[in-house]
């Protein structure tokens, strides 16, 4: 896998070429999920555009500076939510995070909550294991022909980027789950009560469509990667079934919560990592 290959990053505005070249790399990404996709809180933002050989990322990046560190943000699903879970180009979103230099991710996401007793919705989970169900539809690695690698993956989350969301949600006094584990399905569509009542009855706690292979790809990249998900519906466990306008609704009314946690946590990652999510492929490669 060849990430030193020099690939395109084009602003939109060619005045800002210099802009661009003074602030690369960038050094914190994050990933808006549903209706999260204001980008305003980013200081003197850079519109680009990234080249990948994946082809294109589900949108332009924006580029600029949080509370002081370099920050890229990319809406996961296109600002204008265009593109379903189970269709975004995983492999490009990662990629172009890594060719701007991207060395940690923040990934906020709505899920459901599979066990009302104990996750409330509107609450988070920051989740440190995962469960894939999206049945091997989705390209889940870089490499897929030539060289050959196996990903050490047993603690998909980065320990440290946990640490940070829980200690800051802990700082603005939002409840937050400071384990568990994350069920992704394929999407779009949603579980079935059986198949719900299955992840429930294993104990999993919340369930949603792109974690995997966000984690995996980003891991496989040397990116630090966390999930953070807030519960915005539960699943089929409650009285009314989970729609996707349910979820939205939910969403709508927690979303400057969401921000201000992921927006709240930059300034207190540290410049330096102390985990092994970026040397993890040291011994992958055969």
């Amino acid at each position: 896998m060849a990430f030193e290959v020099k690939l395109s990053v084009v602003p939109i505005d060619r005045s800002k070429t210099k802009e661009l070249n003074d602030l690369l790399p960038i050094e914190i990404g994050m990933f808006g999920g549903s209706g999260n996709y204001d980008s305003s809180v980013i200081e003197n933002p850079i519109e680009v555009k990234v080249f990948t050989p994946y082809g294109d990322p589900s949108d332009n990046f924006i580029l600029g500076t949080v509370k002081g560190r370099s920050f890229a943000f990319l809406a996961r699903h296109g600002r204008n939510h265009t593109i379903p879970p189970h269709a975004i180009n995983y492999r490009a979103n990662i990629w172009g995070m890594k060719a701007l230099g991207v060395k940690r991710i923040i990934s906020p996401a709505a899920a459901g909550s599979l066990q009302p007793e104990k996750v409330k919705l509107g609450e988070f989970v920051i989740a440190d294991q995962l469960f894939d169900r999206t049945m091997g539809v989705r390209k889940d690695t870089f490499f897929d022909g030539g060289t050959i690698a196996h990903l050490p993956f047993a603690e998909p989350f980065c320990p440290e980027l946990r640490k940070v969301a829980v200690d800051t949600a802990a700082e603005v006094n939002y409840k937050v789950h400071d384990r568990g584990t994350y069920v992704c399905i394929n999407g779009p569509r949603f579980s079935t009560r059986a198949e719900s009542m299955f992840y429930h009855n294993q104990g999993w706690d919340v369930i949603g469509m792109t974690a995997y292979p966000e984690a995996a790809l980003a891991r496989e990249a040397g990116i630090c990667f966390v999930n953070i998900s807030m519960p915005t519906d539960y699943d089929v466990h409650g009285e009314e079934t989970v729609t996707h306008e349910m979820v939205l609704k939910t969403m709508s009314e927690n979303v400057d919560r969401v921000r201000k946690l992921t927006f709240e946590m930059i300034s207190h990652i540290p410049k330096e990592a102390s985990c092994e999510c970026q040397t993890a492929m040291k011994h992958g490669l055969f």
